[in-house]
């Protein structure tokens, strides 16, 4: 028997089927350094326009876990794509490195006790050393970026411009200092921003306190009596004993209604709604004797439960009935509706009773409790109101309460001297701060469209911005206030300038070690220099001041320093999205971003959130070294990244399934090209078969879906159209159908350059669609490809080789759809008779396809080639009517359908059943198409 293998186009490419990438990315990863691929890309892109993603610093501490790793491989997909949609799309990098954190986790190392400069310098060294290793986290999942000169926050000019981005808002009228209840954490012994608190549960003392009424015939008259017949108390309920020492006042709501009601020895003030539910917690039979709106009560006077003062109550709308008694005690130094109610009412901050100190523990003066921590003095208190008869009620409750997110231990509002960025304070020029900002939200584009609401509803209901911190790892709030008057040195904004201009020199240092007097002269003595340092999320919201016109100014547009999109976390809402919405307003009066794109986080297949005790941490460390870092970029593209995002090492296993199926495309369409040189072997579109035609068309009109799909960051339906095109238009029917022409069909024929062409121009766009997301596969791809090429396939754009059809083209795109509906009909019945063991292929089968007449002159358009495209050794056409009983229904319209067993030999080099195959002496074991395709002039196709 002949061998005949030799005659054939067997495919055959270098590009190996099993990725290694694990092995392989390391490599791709030190070619582009050798080549300066980020750098070749500025240099290409500098008379492009320019698109800006500027990046949200992640902080200086610990190794990458896989949501930096998400976070990360969305942006360079992002800018990958930008780049390819023809953009100037640069990607600096950032981190940022003050803050608490790294200043604890020194102190951890080396002790609290170390002077302030070494811990300074101590906390410098720590975040330069995460940045380092961060850094060749990122670099790892294949992130193009300016890994060579990254922004920090604690570079020298970037703390100079922070500065200067603080000395913009003085001098715009938005800073000012004052006394108010901050979010402050004992052991972080500082102000938190509103980003730092996470609520968690907590377990809390919850009492019910009675506040005996000092004039008891001011009382009667709220409720319209003559008189009081027995003892009256107003009932407050809190869940906060320790601040009872330091209660000034009482709140009730003007519009509620409150009853007094008569318990037997005394009478009760209680919110009328909630008088059943009260006697019923303290085991009361009571009677309602009289009511009167909470507005009847304003300023009368209760004693406080132990201590010589009167607490008068205050009307407050931020009173509530879901829970207590309808009055709410107020200790303004411990509650911002409390500090702001009082404050209304005319009270000084020098009234102000503030008894708990920095680290929590009460003044050593404060009677019965000093020297106690707060959280230890709860139940020293419940017993002294139960001594003085004031307890009404005490229980154990559990509830959602706010913590450090650092420490996760509980917080209190505490009144303290801070620095603030005022929301509602009237500028020297133009709306507030609020005013501002909430305009802003209103142009910026939002993605997912729900961030609008979400961050409107922050901004809108937040209170001032205290920006201050009592730390010393941090950029410095550089004033010098009054020592009679506390007001700010009249020069402060030049004097700033003047220290920005050392900071830039030796670094936040230069204002710790400064004398006063160096830029005060003779009036330093009158002056005390502040050592607050500013709130990290300072540091970061202000990027778009000292990065994009700072040590980054290249990143500005010609039209200003805006960035084209902020991309983080949802978190950020309430984090960097804010904090820089609020400086960006008060410096230049416009959010610095034009789009926000908010991700979920990632949770496990049972949606719950990775922890250790659960086991389901998923380390995108492990997975780079066991799948490569490509399949863990193709599962961030094929996650809707608008909610919660699952990974598992299952769901991860599922990516690396769908990869090799998109590898194996391309290593098909590789190997089909393996003899082909597009210099010489490109067939115009004017020469191609009209399959091939078709599939260019079909690969056109999906790059237009994909490029769409990019450009409004669907990235998950960029991976599904990827995938479905390389599963079903080419593995499902085009490179199935054209194997036999690759194949069989004399190597330089038209009929084989034409689906060649076809698939060269396939693999020149696909290569480019999965570059942004499969980046190593892609780079490597590139390199396989035939015809003279750079050095990496993002040094180019979209392919635009691509033809439609044109307009009344014969086998349109609908002659293809209804092909392929016959085609889905043919290979169902074949299916069933391969399992039934009637065929033993699809080539031994031969098929009738009964058709009404459209049908029939449909099908008939390909004559002899219908076979080819069945992917039969023989296709016949027959009226609907002649069809026998025992033809086959179809789903497709007007058609059934009968396959029978080839009575005839087999071609021994095509394959297939022909009634030719031994037709020619010198070949008998072949069909007549092949003899020509070997020794004469060749078959001709047309179509298919």
């Amino acid at each position: 028997m002949t061998d005949y293998k030799a005659t054939l186009n067997l495919p055959e490419t270098a590009f190996p089927m099993k990725a290694g990438l694990p092995q392989r990315e390391p490599e791709t990863l030190a070619r582009w350094d050798s080549i300066g691929l980020y750098q070749k890309l500025r240099e290409i892109g500098a008379n492009r326009p320019k698109f800006v993603l500027h990046d949200g610093p992640p902080y200086a501490n610990g190794s990458i876990h896989i949501g930096h790793a998400l976070n990360k491989i969305l942006k360079d997909i992002i800018t990958r794509s930008k780049t390819m949609a023809g953009f100037d799309a640069p990607y600096v990098p950032g981190w940022d490195c003050h803050g608490l954190p790294i200043e604890h986790k020194v102190e951890t190392t080396f002790g609290k006790n170390q002077p302030a400069d070494l811990t300074r310098e101590r906390c410098r060294t720590y975040a330069a050393e995460q940045v380092e290793e961060q850094k060749a986290g990122f670099v790892r999942l294949g992130v193009l970026g300016e890994w060579g000169n990254p922004y920090l926050t604690m570079n020298f000019a970037n703390e100079a411009g922070e500065i200067r981005a603080l000395a913009e808002m003085v001098k715009n009228g938005f800073v000012f200092k004052g006394l108010k209840p901050v979010n402050f954490c004992f052991d972080c012994g500082s102000a938190l921003a509103e980003a730092e608190v996470e609520y968690q549960d907590k377990k809390s003392e919850a009492i019910d306190v009675a506040f005996v009424v000092e004039d008891a015939g001011q009382l009667a008259a709220a409720f319209g009596l003559d008189s009081l017949a027995k003892p009256a108390s107003i009932v407050i309920w809190t869940t906060t004993p320790w601040t009872i020492p330091a209660n000034q006042a009482l709140n009730v709501h003007p519009e509620f209604t409150y009853a007094l009601v008569d318990t037997g020895e005394r009478l009760l003030v209680l919110a009328e709604e909630l008088v059943e539910s009260c006697l019923g917690r303290y085991g009361l039979q009571g009677e309602v004797i009289a009511t009167a709106p909470g507005a009847a009560l304003e300023n009368i006077r209760f004693r406080h439960p132990f201590y010589e003062r009167l607490s008068p109550v205050y009307l407050a709308e931020y009173v509530e009935l879901g829970a207590g008694t309808g009055v709410v005690h107020s200790a303004p130094a411990y509650g911002e509706d409390d500090f702001r109610t009082c404050k209304q009412y005319g009270m000084h901050n020098d009234d102000i009773l503030n008894p708990v100190q920095s680290n929590g523990v009460y003044v050593e003066s404060l009677p019965f409790f000093g020297g106690q921590f707060i959280w230890k003095a709860n139940p020293a208190i419940v017993t002294k109101l139960e001594e003085v008869g004031a307890l009404l009620k005490h229980e154990t409750i559990q509830h959602s309460y706010m913590h450090c997110w650092r420490h996760k231990t509980p917080l209190i509002y505490r009144a303290t001297a801070q620095w603030f960025v005022g929301m509602d304070t009237q500028p020297k020029q133009g709306a507030t701060l609020r005013e501002r900002s909430l305009k802003a939200i209103e142009e910026t584009k939002f993605v997912p469209a729900w961030g609008q609401a979400r961050l409107h509803s922050m901004i809108a209901g937040r209170p001032d911005w205290c920006i201050s911190r009592q730390r010393n790892w941090g950029v410095p709030i550089p004033f010098f206030t009054h020592k009679q008057t506390g007001e700010l040195h009249p020069r402060t904004v030049e004097l700033m300038e003047d220290v920005a201009k050392r900071v830039e020199q030796e670094g936040i240092e230069a204002w710790f070690k400064l004398d006063a007097a160096e830029l005060l002269g003779a009036e330093a003595a009158d002056y005390d220099k502040s050592r607050d340092t500013l709130d990290v999320w300072f540091d970061s919201g202000t990027t778009h001041w000292h990065v994009l016109r700072g040590s980054h100014a290249e990143l500005a547009h010609a039209t200003g320093p805006v960035a084209d999109l902020y991309l983080e976390g949802s978190d950020q809402h309430r984090g960097w999205f804010h904090s820089s919405l609020l400086t960006g307003c008060a410096i230049d009066g416009h959010a610095p971003y034009k789009e926000l794109l908010t991700h979920g986080f990632t949770v496990d297949e049972q949606g719950r959130k990775q922890s250790k005790s659960l086991g389901n941490v998923v380390a995108p460390q492990k997975v780079i070294d066991s799948l490569g870092a490509d399949i863990l970029r193709l599962w961030v593209a094929s996650t809707d990244y608008s909610g919660e995002m699952a990974v598992s090492d299952q769901i991860l296993q599922r990516s690396a399934d769908a990869y090799r199926r998109i590898r194996n495309t391309m290593r098909f369409l590789l190997a089909n090209l393996g003899d082909f040189d597009p210099a010489k072997d490109l067939l115009p579109v004017e020469q191609m078969l009209d399959l091939d035609r078709w599939a260019v068309d079909a690969t056109a009109r999906m790059q237009a879906e994909i490029i769409e799909a990019y450009s409004e960051y669907r990235f998950w339906n960029v991976y599904s159209k990827v995938h479905n095109f390389c599963v079903q238009e080419l593995g499902g029917f085009y490179l199935d159908v054209i194997k036999d022409r690759q194949y069989t069909t004399a190597a330089d024929s038209s009929a084989r350059r034409s689906c060649q062409s076809a698939q060269y121009h396939i693999a020149e766009a696909l290569v480019r669609w999965i570059a942004p997301i499969l980046a190593f596969t892609a780079d490597e791809i590139w390199s396989f490809l035939p015809g003279e090429r750079n050095e990496s396939v993002m040094l180019n754009t979209w392919y635009e080789g691509l033809d439609r059809l044109p307009e009344g083209f014969e086998l349109d795109r609908a002659y293809w759809e209804q092909l392929t509906a016959v085609r889905a009909a043919v290979n169902k019945e074949l299916e069933n008779l391969r399992n039934s063991k009637a065929i033993g292929g699809n080539l031994q089968a031969e098929v009738t396809l009964y058709g009404d007449d459209a049908l029939q002159q449909s099908l008939a358009k390909l004559d002899d080639e219908l076979r080819f495209a069945l992917i039969t050794s023989a296709a016949t056409i027959a009226p609907l009517a002649d069809a026998p009983a025992d033809a086959v229904v179809t789903e497709v319209s007007g058609l059934k359908l009968k396959i029978v067993k080839s009575a005839h030999a087999k071609c021994g080099r095509c394959w297939h059943f022909r009634a030719d195959v031994g037709s020619n002496a010198a070949h008998p074991e072949l069909c007549e198409r092949c003899v020509s395709n070997i020794e004469g002039a060749g078959e001709v196709r047309k179509h298919v």
